[in-house]
């Protein structure tokens, strides 16, 4: 009895410094100088082409709700859709393969199965910096189309991070729609220090935002969204998910009040096998 109580101080010591230890290493790498904006930035951009390339060899599943509000902000309507997502030349391929819960009929899986296989040739001609029409944006592209500002370091998840406040830049040249819309953004970018990724960023619309000069439709100013990755098999940093909320008009009449979550998840290799430009398969490797 006399000895273990002896321990029992040595042990809650022990104990505490372990708990410690990452807080004061945390808060150490917190404390450090900046490093030099401008090679960190240049950093940043080249990591994130290097890894759009590594991309190309893995797929995964994305989920995606999306609600109709009314003026109140209640929700009027949900529906989802899960697609396979993978890369093909730097550009995402994103292939539906369920909606609201239920997989495609042979019908619809026939149609979607063209389109995709139109998308991922049109992909292997397109050059890498220049965005397929209709498609999102790559991280890549967007970090050359912002200006970011107001640099500080935090510890996020346990890692450090640099964050900066961003704008997109007026002057800079874009292609297609969803490239102009980004010059109409704004918010917070994530950075992991040591590998250069990105991990979290919000952004919102400082300003409407009119397609074919309003008449097409308006991105309301306010509209907003985010979205994290994460580290994937120590390899590649790939989606977790994000969120957003979008109010808009379309063709100047029917307004548009939408919020949307997505999820993503099961993350695997692949390759992609066209025949003959018929057809165009995703063929996930076995893990190990």
């Amino acid at each position: 009895m006399h000895e273990r109580s002896c321990l029992q101080p040595f042990v809650f010591l022990l104990l505490l410094l372990l708990l410690l230890t990452p807080l004061a290493q945390a808060q150490q790498m917190a404390n450090a100088p900046l490093p030099d904006i401008p090679q960190f930035m240049r950093e940043v951009e080249e990591h994130q082409k290097e890894l759009d390339k590594v991309r190309e060899n893995y797929t995964y599943t994305s989920l995606r709700t999306i609600q109709d509000l009314n003026s109140s902000g209640q929700v009027t309507k949900t529906e989802t859709e899960e697609f396979q997502e993978f890369f093909v030349h730097g550009h995402i391929i994103e292939r539906m393969v369920k909606k609201n819960g239920q997989p495609l009929s042979e019908h619809e899986q026939k149609k979607e199965t063209e389109r995709v296989t139109k998308l991922a040739e049109k992909a292997e001609k397109t050059p890498r910096e220049q965005p397929l029409e209709g498609q999102t944006i790559s991280i890549s592209r967007l970090l050359e189309i912002m200006e970011v500002r107001n640099p500080r370091r935090e510890v996020y998840h346990g890692r450090s991070s640099i964050i900066f406040d961003f704008i997109g830049r007026k002057d800079a040249k874009t292609h297609g729609i969803v490239e102009d819309a980004s010059r109409k953004v704004q918010g917070t970018l994530r950075i992991d220090e040591a590998n250069r990724q990105v991990v979290h960023l919000e952004a919102s619309f400082n300003d409407n935002f009119r397609i074919g000069g309003g008449l097409l439709g308006t991105i309301q100013k306010g509209s907003n969204f985010h979205f994290d990755q994460a580290l994937v098999n120590g390899e590649i940093w790939l989606p977790t998910g994000g969120e957003g909320t979008v109010q808009a008009r379309v063709m100047m009449v029917k307004g548009v009040h939408q919020h949307y979550t997505e999820r993503d998840f099961d993350y695997q290799r692949f390759h992609v096998e066209t025949d003959q430009g018929k057809d165009t398969k995703v063929m996930r490797e076995k893990k190990q």
